[in-house]
């Protein structure tokens, strides 16, 4: 289980260098994978959009360009100052506060999307976490998880394991000076449940209509479930 004051001093160090590793470790590819998320919660404008564990608002700057009220929530304000900077003129309306995933400052059933990219794996307590997401979307409303995964067996599979456990680290220590940032990284996603088990807890939360696909050969996977209900 995540130590939230250490995960929260981890991300306030590597803060700076966050979106430059991002880029360069992903190739680029985890825009791609915030895209889907953005196709997969529909038409979103003058919808409200919840974006919990928001991190320097790249998905929240998405769901903004695509015409959304976004409200963007992170625990560690100095990811949170980097995402105004990421808005321009035309987006939809944006809020962006400090705030912990499992005790969000909102109100029951007042989003229509509830989001987190990348952020529901540092949560201290994930089945309150999923239940926090659930709780502030209306009836019919979705909930969006995108997530490092591991790939299945097989040769990229291997590949993929060694450059995670052995090259992102050092990589990630070189450009951010952090030494432990980027081993939390693959120990943390070695860890985390399978596609199913994980659609299994967010079914367990109460939500229905629950599915997943796993992106670029299972390196991530995006799932969704809607909230009981008359649609959104």
């Amino acid at each position: 289980m995540p130590d939230p004051v250490l995960v929260r001093s981890m991300f306030a160090r590597i803060a700076g260098s966050y979106d430059l590793l991002n880029r360069t470790l992903s190739l680029g590819i985890d825009q791609r994978w915030r895209k889907r998320a953005l196709r997969q919660a529909g038409d979103v404008r003058g919808r409200t959009v919840v974006d919990v564990c928001c991190g320097t608002g790249d998905l929240s700057a998405l769901f903004a360009r695509a015409g959304a009220r976004v409200v963007g929530l992170d625990f560690t304000r100095e990811m949170l100052m980097r995402s105004p900077r990421k808005l321009k003129d035309g987006y939809g309306p944006a809020l962006f506060s400090h705030a912990d995933a499992l005790r969000l400052p909102l109100a029951d059933d007042v989003a229509d999307v509830a989001s987190v990219a990348f952020g529901i794996r540092n949560v201290a307590d994930r089945a309150r976490g999923i239940a926090e997401l659930a709780r502030v979307v209306k009836p019919g409303g979705q909930v969006l998880v995108l997530e490092f995964t591991t790939p299945r067996r097989g040769p990229f599979g291997a590949v993929y394991r060694t450059y995670f456990t052995r090259v992102l680290p050092r990589v990630g220590r070189l450009v951010s000076k952090d030494s432990g940032a980027y081993e939390y990284l693959p120990r943390t996603v070695l860890a985390w449940p399978d596609p199913e088990a994980f659609q299994a807890e967010m079914e367990a939360a109460g939500l229905i209509d629950c599915g997943f696909e796993r992106l670029t050969q299972g390196i991530a996977c995006l799932h969704w479930g809607r909230v009981p209900g008359a649609t959104a």
